[in-house]
């Protein structure tokens, strides 16, 4: 295979918009496949994985490399979830097109949230877009309305190339000026149909106007004849798709197959092969699959070829690693091949690589940038329902992490709990029940648990005093403390003001050491106190009974006395919050933020058209459920990031409620 002969295509949407049902038929109509599955009986050939086949959707993108008309076109079916959203962010890197689908019926008024997002995601890519019209023979599958709307929304970029039959039994292609009549795997080329003749004529000089623009020389030819010949218009639509500036429309019906196979003529004929670039090997790691099938590290060719026993850089690590088994895959099922060209898609197995990763050849140090994904902004603490598996826990998710980098784990030494954060809930829901079926360990989420500070208001002397003895040597110590606040830093600041050698010097560190652990354990809620100043200013001592344990015993005794006539209080996490919505959610966002997160404006920001960004700060324990919330009041489209800027004084009711949850928390532990 040739490079000018590869399409590399990412099919992207809403959810249950029939992508991968039109894979599956792209599959079935070139006989790469000899029965089509359906994704509602869970055996479709990209839809492999259990959970998939359970919830009915994709959650991870998968490869169908199909053979058409000379060509090799690798399509990479990606989930329309915004959960899984990593999945078609890191298909977008190496691809050359991406294939929009939206459903007929779900566009015929206004152009869907996911629709917009891939549109948003490929233009910031300055990659080539085509759209399919997808469920035309559904129930209101209004194909010309669906058509209108992406019209409104996008202008006259918007083209359509193929339409469908106005008896449902094919599509016409109106660049060849030729139907599609579907039966079938087949679809058998036919005359134009007299009743849609007209329409058909009429939307073929709409398109031939739309590719004369795409050259000087294509225009001249136009307007002197009004009329371009197929191999023109192909040209023209060739090169418009390349610079963006024609969108070409497909109509489909992926369940009878209807308009397949122009689709895959118009991917054929209109979008741009990957660029050649002959001499050194560079490929880049954009999936990563770790299961029972085996791990196989998805690797586009960037220049050069890849061969199978070669060895290959990895920027990462610094290591040279020889190359395992290369393989050519359709969804799980795989097939050996032996090299790969540049511009190709080939999974190599059982490499000790990572998504993201640069491969390159040895004398080579090139590192590509890393795939641009959101920041994980649903959190979640994940615990075993059996003690003791917490190991097993964390182990199971490190491997899932190697197929899916867009969740973290952090185990919070503060809180006690480990916490997982990812796009939402739809997708931690799916990491617990691959723990369950893939690691045999059985999960819990609870609220994360908010990390909170405690301080003092106010100034108070303290007294400690530790004295054992229990036959032999005792234990003495004696100190009287300052404490009071401070803002230089969060850490404890520790001075002495002894005079007469009440405390002698080679104890000072002993006190500092009793208080610095003391402050980990506020008295309120058990937070650590934050800033405090603590000044040891008199003592006593004994020659013979006092040692570093008795001082630090007696520092910690003056802390439990002193601090809690010091007036103290709870310091609640503040973030700053950037909301990215749609003008018309302004006012409910605002309220909300205002009435229920507790949040205070901070100011509006310019964002694209037709949407603003929304600034504010607000409590980070009013943000755990945000995500969904947010989706929800704005139909999904939404999107915001939470940073934590500072710690602030909490209310009364929520101290309260902080010291409320704490008592109950160690009531529960003891």
């Amino acid at each position: 295979m040739e490079t000018k002969n590869i399409r590399n295509i990412a099919l992207l949407g809403h959810g249950n918009n029939g992508k991968t049902s039109l894979a599956e038929s792209m599959l079935f109509c070139t006989g790469a496949v000899d029965r089509q599955g359906k994704v509602a009986d869970g055996n479709t050939a990209l839809d492999y994985d259990a959970e998939e086949i359970k919830r009915q959707i994709t959650i991870s993108s998968s490869l169908a490399p199909i053979s058409f008309g000379g060509n090799k076109i690798n399509v990479l079916d990606c989930p329309g979830y915004f959960d899984f959203e990593a999945e078609a962010l890191a298909a977008i890197r190496v691809v050359e097109t991406g294939v929009i689908v939206c459903a007929a019926k779900d566009i015929a008024e206004s152009v869907s949230v996911g629709t917009q997002r891939c549109w948003k995601y490929l233009k910031a890519a300055g990659i080539p877009v085509m759209f399919v019209i997808s469920k035309c023979l559904e129930e209101h599958g209004d194909y010309f309305k669906a058509l209108s709307t992406l019209e409104g929304k996008y202008g006259s970029i918007v083209c359509p190339v193929t339409i469908p039959m106005s008896d449902g039994s094919g599509v016409i292609d109106l660049v060849h000026n030729v139907a599609y009549k579907t039966s079938g795997a087949k679809a058998d080329k036919v005359d134009v149909p007299a009743a849609d003749a007209g329409r058909a004529s009429e939307l073929r000089e709409q398109l031939m106007e739309a590719a004369a623009g795409a050259t000087e020389e294509l225009m001249e030819k136009y307007f002197e004849n009004m009329e371009l010949d197929e191999a023109d218009i192909i040209e023209g639509l060739k090169v418009g798709v390349k610079e963006r500036a024609v969108v070409p429309v497909f109509a489909s019906d992926a369940m009878s197959n209807l308009g397949t196979v122009a689709i895959l003529q118009g991917i054929s004929d209109y979008c741009p092969a990957p660029e050649y670039k002959d001499g050194s090997v560079l490929g880049f790691v954009f999936k990563t699959i770790s299961d029972k099938f085996g791990k196989y590290s998805f690797v586009k060719v960037l220049s050069g070829k890849i061969v199978a026993g070669a060895s290959l850089r990895n920027s990462r690590t610094s290591s040279t690693d020889k190359l395992g088994r290369l393989y050519s895959m359709c969804g799980k099922k795989s097939t050996e091949v032996t090299e790969a060209c540049c511009g190709d898609i080939v999974a190599i197995g059982k490499m000790d690589w990572k998504t993201g990763d640069t491969v390159s050849d040895s004398k080579d140090d090139i590192e590509l940038p890393a795939i641009a994904i959101p920041e994980p902004c649903y959190s979640m603490a994940i615990a075993p329902k059996t003690k003791g598996q917490d190991d097993k826990v964390a182990g199971g998710l490190a491997k899932l992490n190697e197929e899916d980098i867009s969740f973290t784990l952090v185990n919070n030494a503060e809180t006690h709990q480990m916490v997982i954060s990812g796009a939402g809930d739809i997708q931690i829901d799916v990491l617990c029940s691959k723990l369950k079926n893939n690691f045999n360990v059985e999960t819990e989420l609870l609220p994360a648990r908010v990390a909170y500070r405690e301080k003092i208001k106010g100034k108070v002397e303290a007294h400690g005093r530790h004295k054992k003895q229990s036959g032999g040597s005792g234990q003495f110590g004696d100190v009287w403390i300052r404490f009071e606040p401070q803002e230089e830093q969060d850490d404890m600041i520790f001075a002495e003001e002894v005079f007469g050698g009440a405390v002698p010097k080679n104890f000072f560190p002993s006190v500092e050491k009793g208080l610095r652990n003391a402050v980990q354990k506020g008295v309120l809620a058990g937070y650590p106190l934050v800033g405090l100043k603590a000044t040891l200013y008199d003592g006593q001592y004994h020659p013979v009974d006092s040692n570093d344990m008795a001082f630090q015993t007696a520092a910690r005794l003056a802390y439990q006395d002193g601090i809690p006539k010091a007036k103290p209080t709870i310091l609640e996490p503040i973030g700053q919050l950037f909301v990215t919505i749609p003008d018309e959610f302004q006012g409910a966002i605002i309220g909300d933020i205002n009435s229920k997160r507790r949040g205070t404006m901070m100011g509006n920001l310019p964002a694209e058209e037709g949407m603003t960004t929304i600034e504010a700060e607000v409590p980070m324990a009013e943000m755990s459920t945000y995500q969904i919330d947010l989706r929800s009041m704005t139909q999904g489209a939404g999107s915001f990031t939470c940073k934590f800027v500072r710690y602030e004084e909490a209310p009364g009711n929520v101290q309260q409620k902080v010291i409320d949850e704490a008592k109950a928390l160690a009531e529960a532990e003891a």
